[in-house]
């Protein structure tokens, strides 16, 4: 992960090999003429000759300084409403035009900023550093370019600062890590894997983690998770992390994240074209344990516990049929209309079991389904909920995340759709209103507790270029869980 550190120093007499200034719409000379002056008036130049405006994510690269930076990179950061917003993608745009210059380290500048700024900044230079580069072979060293490895936020370097920085990096550290995982190929990110990964976190923050295993979720009566993990041989995994940061007896904040690993869809095939992108099924579980890691890593005063059910969906002799019915950890039976619905049948478990923690509130998210990307493509996260007032504080949290969500109903004149001639309840109603027939059949499983469900199957990844991060996993919901958690810290 890059390496972030502060400096008080002038940006006009850095050394650096880039010096990124982050500059709003129209700018000017204002804070940044000794840079122009070390530059024998370049930007000067640049402004009146209008070659560069400000506007978001325009970017301008500037070398052959004769003293001070060697090399300016302007980002633009547009009409500014959302200062914390402008600066983390502006930061995130210039470590990525970093990492393509190959320029080892870079510098980034935009005035005196605060805590929650640095913060900002921290976690979108870290962001733009990001690749996953672990499967491709090393480039020749001829046509190696240096790494980005280093960067330094020219701001005040007090105690303020500092946290900002502190917490940017955990932010990072969780958001890397989650994109780390998403991007794993599944036949390395496994549910074996996944479980590695929980035990590495736990020894990191003395987190307590369980692991239970198929006879395990036998034992404990988990007959809809287990439908899913029948046609694989591999072991399905519910995973648990326990961060204890608040009080022994404070209920704790339940998050729970979809690991699928991979899903062909099951007997319910998918078409050929595009399953590849099913190893991103697991995005929930990524989610929670990039979150856990942010959680632990913040020292946050409240108690967390993060689960994951983990397994693949695939078809074979043994795989669960449309038509067969099985019953849930909640006792109630489930007839199986399309086992390409196969992630609902794994949190309809985990919804279950949540209640032996007596939560104070659980948050799930998901891949879930398709008809959420028709219904808000991929810009918002779809928002379900028992409470009107935790909706609007989990939308209030995924907003100050940069990961913004929709509320979508769950009225009870759907609930015929997944009515089922055999059993209580049906995993599919259908195409009409899929992602509110999903979110209806989840509640069929709460109770006792506030619930909120994330539905992050057109946020979780993108499938092209999003000029701040490449095309693949985003990150989402990392920071919507940890902003919600926050929120609840004492």
């Amino acid at each position: 992960m890059l390496t972030v550190q502060l400096s008080a120093s002038n940006p006009a007499e850095t050394g650096t090999p880039l010096l990124a200034i982050a500059l709003m719409e129209n700018p000017s000379l204002a804070g940044i003429a000794a840079i122009d002056t070390a530059s024998s008036g370049a930007l000067a130049r640049t402004f009146e000759m209008k070659d560069f405006r400000g506007g978001r994510d325009e970017t301008l690269h500037l070398t052959g300084i004769a003293k001070g930076p060697r090399r300016l990179l302007l980002v633009g950061m547009g009409a500014v409403t959302d200062k914390l917003a402008s600066l983390k993608r502006a930061a995130s745009l210039a470590a990525r035009q970093g990492q393509k210059l190959g320029v080892g380290e870079l510098v980034f500048y935009a005035g005196q900023i605060n805590a929650d700024e640095t913060e900002a900044v921290t976690a979108g230079l870290i962001a733009g550093a990001w690749e996953y580069n672990e499967l491709k072979s090393a480039t020749p060293e001829s046509e190696a370019r240096k790494p980005l490895e280093r960067a330094t936020i020219l701001t005040s370097n007090t105690d303020d600062t500092r946290r900002g920085l502190s917490n940017g990096q955990a932010v990072g550290s969780g958001q890397s890590l989650a994109r780390r995982l998403a991007m794993m190929p599944g036949n390395l990110c496994t549910p074996d894997y996944l479980a590695e990964v929980a035990r590495e976190l736990g020894e990191k923050h003395k987190l307590e983690v369980n692991v239970m295993g198929r006879s395990d979720l036998e034992a404990e009566g988990m007959g809809s998770f287990l439908a899913v993990a029948q046609g694989t041989p591999q072991d399905p995994k519910l995973i648990t992390l326990h961060y204890d940061g608040g009080g022994k007896s404070a209920k704790p904040i339940v998050l729970i994240g979809k690991g699928l690993c991979f899903d062909s869809g099951g007997i319910s095939i998918k078409p050929a074209q595009g399953m590849e992108m099913m190893k991103f099924d697991m995005c929930g579980a990524a989610g929670v344990l990039g979150a856990m890691e942010a959680i632990a890593s913040m020292k946050l005063k409240v108690n967390v516990i993060g689960m994951i059910g983990a397994t693949t969906n695939m078809p074979s002799g043994t795989a669960i049929n449309p038509g067969d019915v099985v019953k849930s950890h909640f006792g109630k039976y489930i007839e199986i209309i399309n086992t390409d619905a196969e992630g609902r049948l794994v949190l309809a478990d985990l919804l279950s079991y949540a209640r032996k923690f007596e939560p104070s509130v659980v948050v799930d998210a998901a891949t879930l389904t398709g008809a959420v990307v028709i219904a808000l493509g991929h810009t918002a996260t779809g928002v379900f909920g028992t409470d009107e007032a935790l909706v609007t504080e989990i939308l209030a949290a995924g907003r100050k995340a940069g990961e913004p969500g929709w509320p979508l109903p769950l009225w009870d004149e759907y609930k015929d759709l997944i009515k089922s001639d055999v059993a209580d309840v049906k995993n599919s109603g259908g195409r009409p209103a899929g992602a509110v027939t999903a979110a209806l059949f989840l509640k069929e499983f709460v109770d006792g507790f506030p619930w909120i469900h994330l539905d992050i199957a057109g946020t979780a990844y993108s499938e092209s270029d999003l000029v701040t991060i490449p095309k693949g996993p985003t990150g989402v919901p990392v920071g919507t869980f940890l902003e919600f958690v926050r929120g609840r810290a004492r």
